[in-house]
């Protein structure tokens, strides 16, 4: 099996890794590093959680070389604000005995601030698409030195809508550039980005999305409606032996405040909540506090924990079952790390069985579906959009009388039907010189009146 001595690392490198108890590279960081070193772009498709930081940092590291230079030489594009910082960590981790300047640079933060940092001089930065885009436009960030090009998490960025500002960003970059890109899925506008600015890049594929890990134990319930998926939620995590460190996932914003407030009610400070509605700040404290054991419980969309190097969960549970079925492959990866073992339970209403098929027909797995716990009430409150929606046409509290149509304009009073004419000098003039027949030709009234 290969060890991280087997590959050509410098010492400043190895001593980092060592240091951080990792001995044997994962197949992605295996594949991907003599070709990132060797300059041709690349495709890595590997699922949430394989090392792909690392995979595309150590080789990139081990040749960057020490300058003095103010503009960046390795510019790194990920979909969020948390990634940012998460990338950041990681390469501060590796460049431990390095004498590197990285940078993190996001929006939802004050933009000065970062333009006096980029100033000051910077190696490698770390960058949202909107905040890049900005700092490149005032002119104190310049692209021009860009060697090489890391896109992480490119399949959520293009369906988060940044590809508008990609493409603006590949516009300011050097034509003379190494391009890497990450995904764990490979879509259709990921395939047309790389056709449209790659070079005859080497593919690497690891782990394909609809590969189930076999560290994961998987488990569904049948469930009728929000209300009952919540009541079923509190009682599986009431047991605080089993259910150490549980990630949830919600559909969408709405819901995730709506589950929140249920589980927040029983759990209290037990819980947290993260989504692109809530502030910097809030975020980044939720991530710390769930990842550091002070929350036991993180109520998330998919969006904001896309990509999120979250330890030691014991627990992924699917409220909501996703449309699509690679979500659910990127939900489930946040647990089994490091070869423990991991737990996942997915949630399906009626509605839902369609999606959940679709995820076993992905995975060629059928997930076992367990007995609904007879002390689980099952609520017959429904949210808004569970509930029925009637004929709001017509509103049945009107008379017919009131449908009567009549005219939609009336007759103008005789005082209004006047109409502004120019006054009688412009009008005495036009019937002196009338209007010339031909566009543009000046003379017409003129050869006219001397015929």
């Amino acid at each position: 099996m290969t060890t991280f001595k087997d590959l050509d690392l410098s010492n400043q490198l190895y001593n980092s890794i060592e240091e951080l108890g990792f001995t044997h590279p994962t197949p992605i960081q295996e594949a991907a590093f003599s070709v990132v070193r060797s300059g041709k772009d690349i495709v890595g498709i590997a699922q949430t959680g394989t090392g792909k930081t690392f995979a595309y940092m150590l080789p990139i590291l081990r040749d960057l070389k020490f300058s003095k230079q103010v503009t960046p030489r390795v510019l790194v594009v990920v979909p969020t604000r948390e990634l940012v910082l998460q990338v950041v960590d990681e390469i501060e981790k590796l460049a431990k005995y390095i004498n590197i300047r990285v940078l993190g640079v996001y929006g939802g933060t004050n933009i000065n601030t970062q333009k006096q940092a980029v100033a000051q001089g910077v190696d490698i930065i770390v960058a949202t698409p909107g905040r890049l885009y900005d700092l490149a436009l005032s002119n104190v960030l310049k692209l021009k030195s860009i060697q090489k090009l890391v896109i992480d998490e490119v399949d959520i960025m293009l369906d988060l809508g940044f590809r508008f500002q990609l493409l603006n960003i590949f516009d300011l970059l050097p034509k003379s550039r190494q391009n890497i890109m990450f995904s764990a899925t490979m879509t259709n506008d990921v395939d047309e980005l790389i056709k449209d600015f790659f070079k005859s890049p080497k593919k690497i594929s690891v782990a394909l999305s609809g590969t189930p890990l076999d560290n994961i134990k998987q488990t569904s319930y049948t469930v009728t409606n929000f209300y009952t998926k919540a009541n079923l939620l509190n009682h599986l995590l009431a047991d605080r032996d089993i259910f150490t460190k549980v990630l949830v996932f919600v559909s969408n914003k709405r819901r995730a405040d709506l589950l929140f407030n249920v589980v927040e009610e029983f759990f209290g400070s037990e819980s947290c909540i993260i989504h692109s509605n809530k502030t910097q700040n809030y975020r980044i404290r939720s991530i710390r506090q769930f990842d550091e054991g002070i929350n036991r419980i993180l109520v998330a969309t998919d969006v904001m924990a896309r990509g999120l190097d979250l330890d030691g969960i014991s627990h992924v549970i699917n409220f909501d079952t996703p449309y699509f079925p690679e979500n659910y492959m990127h939900r489930i990866g946040r647990t089994g790390r490091a070869e423990r073992e991991g737990r996942t339970i997915l949630f399906s209403t009626e509605k839902e069985q369609e999606s959940k098929e679709r995820i076993e027909a992905l995975m060629k797995y059928e997930i076992p579906v367990l007995d609904f716990p007879s002390e689980v009430e099952i609520s017959k409150q429904l949210t808004e959009e569970e509930r029925p929606r009637e004929d709001q046409e017509i509103s049945k509290n009107r008379v017919s009388e009131e449908y009567i149509p009549g005219p939609a304009f009336h007759e103008k009073s005789e005082k209004n039907k006047k109409t502004n004419q120019g006054g009688s000098y412009r009008r005495e003039i036009a019937k002196k010189y009338k209007k010339p027949k031909t566009r543009g030709d000046k003379n017409y009234n003129l050869r006219k009146k001397r015929k």
